[in-house]
C-alpha cells in the first residue's frame, strides 16, 4: 500500500462522502494500524488474507480500544478494501466475511445547570490579564448557547459576530450550514471579550480573521486558539469552579445544551437541527439522559421508594 493509494482513498472519502478532516487525519492513522499489524504477520495491507483482516479484527478487541475507536478502524479498513476492489488493486475483500459488533451505545456525560453557571462564574472570576477571562466567558456563553461542536467554535470567524447577531452561521460536518442561537448572556460576552481581543491578536498583525485569535501563532491557519491550549483553559476554569476537569469538555457543554433544551420541553426535532445531525436517532440518547433523570427522582423522593 503505497502513499499514492493512501492519497487517492482519502481523496475519494474528502469528496464522495464528504468526510470531514479530522475523519481523514483518523482513517490516515487507522490504516498505518493496520499495515504495522500485517507487517508483524508478514503480509501487506494488498496481500493479506481474509484470516489476517478477521484476526487483526479480533486484536482489536483485546488491546483494550474504547469501542468507537475499535469500531471506527474496522469501518476504515472495510471502506479502504472496498475502495481498493473498485480500483482494482485486489480482487477480494478481505474484510467482508466479518460483521462489525454491536455497539452499546453510552449515555452522554452531562451537567447540571447548577454546574454550567458555576463554570462560568469561575471564568468571570478568573485572575490575571482580564482579556484571558474574557475570552474563555466568551467560549464557555457562546458553547452552552448553541451547543457548537469545539471545531465549530474555533472556526468562527470575526464577521461571524458583526453587527450582534442573534444567530451564528456555522458550517458542521460534511460542510452543511446551519444557524445557531445566541441569548442574551452570549452576546454579552461576546461585546465583552470584542472590546479586549486586540490583546490576543499575534505581534505584528494589524488584525486577525478569526474570532478567537492567538497571540503565540504564525500563518493563517495557525493564529487562532487551538483545541489543546482551549482544554487547558477549561480544565484550570473547572478546578476554579470547584468541578472536576475529568467530567468537562466541550462536548461535555454540547450534551448539557441538548439535554437542557429537552428537560425544558423542547421538541427533538428542533434539538436534532439545533445540534446539526443529519440522523434523529443520534439526537434520541439525550431522551435517555432523560429518561435517567426522571427515574432517579422518582428512586430519591418518592415516598415509597425511600421506605
Amino acid at each position: 500500500m503505497s502513499a499514492a493509494q493512501i492519497e487517492a482513498f482519502l481523496e475519494s472519502m474528502a469528496s464522495e462522502r464528504a468526510s470531514a478532516a479530522n475523519t481523514l487525519r483518523a482513517y490516515e492513522k487507522d490504516l498505518a494500524d493496520l499495515a504495522a499489524y500485517l507487517s508483524g504477520c508478514g503480509a501487506s495491507v494488498l496481500n493479506a488474507a481474509a484470516e489476517q483482516v478477521e484476526a487483526y479484527f479480533v486484536d482489536l478487541g483485546v488491546r483494550g480500544l474504547s469501542a468507537s475507536t475499535a469500531a471506527r478502524r474496522r469501518a476504515a479498513v472495510r471502506q479502504f478494501y472496498r475502495f481498493a476492489v473498485a480500483e482494482g488493486w485486489r480482487k477480494d475483500d478481505p474484510s467482508r466475511r466479518v460483521d462489525a459488533p454491536k455497539q452499546g451505545r453510552p449515555l452522554p456525560r452531562t451537567l447540571n445547570r447548577a454546574d454550567v453557571d458555576a463554570l462560568i462564574a469561575a471564568a468571570h472570576a478568573r485572575k490575571g490579564h482580564p482579556e484571558d477571562a474574557a475570552r474563555i466567558v466568551c467560549a464557555l456563553e457562546i458553547l452552552y448557547a448553541s451547543g457548537l461542536r469545539i471545531s465549530e467554535l474555533l472556526s468562527l470567524g470575526l464577521n461571524a459576530v458583526a453587527r450582534d447577531p442573534a444567530y451564528l452561521i456555522v458550517k458542521g460536518k460534511g460542510g452543511k450550514e446551519r444557524l445557531a442561537p445566541l441569548n442574551g448572556p452570549a452576546r454579552g460576552a461576546i461585546k465583552a471579550y470584542l472590546a479586549l481581543r486586540p490583546a490576543h491578536i499575534p505581534k505584528g498583525a494589524k488584525d486577525s480573521p478569526w474570532l478567537f485569535p492567538s497571540r503565540g501563532g504564525t500563518g493563517v491557519e495557525k493564529d487562532r486558539l487551538t483545541r489543546r491550549r482551549f482544554a487547558q483553559l477549561l480544565d484550570e476554569t473547572a478546578l476554579a469552579a470547584g468541578l472536576d476537569p475529568a467530567q468537562i469538555s466541550p462536548h461535555v457543554l454540547r450534551h448539557a445544551f441538548a439535554t437542557h433544551l429537552l428537560d425544558g420541553g423542547a421538541d427533538l426535532r428542533a434539538v436534532q437541527t439545533l445540534l446539526g445531525h443529519a440522523d434523529i436517532s443520534t439526537t434520541e440518547i439525550y431522551t435517555h439522559v432523560a429518561t435517567e433523570r426522571l427515574k432517579n427522582v422518582v428512586a430519591t423522593k418518592h415516598p415509597l421508594a425511600r421506605k
